[in-house]
């Protein structure tokens, strides 16, 4: 999955328009202008302007997404990776959410996964720990379904 496909999904997820979501980019610490916000959420395929989000980008949406959803953390705003992965972004999600491990595996449920706390537990290992799993696309891809069902749901 790409950058921009996650965040057209967390957009349409939590009804994100571009005003909220140039509003996240600020608590992240970028101020992203209207363009920039639609040029990412368009379609490779389909768009002229498209231009691929980067993953500092990406990463300083998902830290101003925790941050609008979590609260501004005392100390000093934390720093943006410059590298993201399927596990990364997971785990911010998971902050973001304030998700627990058995909510996590309620939200699988609802995509139609089920795995132990053991195999999730794993992506979020240390990756020079022998019980690391990496987070393929498609689990994530699941994972952001299962979020879409429990969270529009809700709405």
């Amino acid at each position: 999955m790409t950058n921009n496909d996650i965040l057209r999904r967390l957009r349409f997820t939590f009804d994100l328009s571009d005003s909220k979501m140039m509003k996240i980019f600020s608590l992240g610490g970028y101020d992203a202008t209207r363009k920039e916000v639609c040029d990412w959420l368009k379609k490779e395929d389909e768009e002229i302007d498209f231009i691929n989000l980067n993953d500092l980008n990406f990463a300083i949406f998902l830290n101003g997404f925790i941050e609008k959803k979590r609260g501004k953390k005392e100390g000093e705003r934390p720093k943006p990776e410059r590298r993201l992965n399927n596990n990364i972004i997971l785990r911010k999600l998971k902050i973001a959410l304030n998700l627990r491990d058995d909510d996590i595996l309620n939200i699988l449920q609802l995509a139609g996964i089920k795995i132990s706390k053991h195999e999730l537990s794993a992506f979020f290992r240390n990756p020079n720990q022998s019980q690391y799993r990496q987070c393929k696309d498609q689990f994530l891809r699941n994972f952001l379904q299962g979020v879409q069902s429990k969270y529009k749901a809700e709405k």
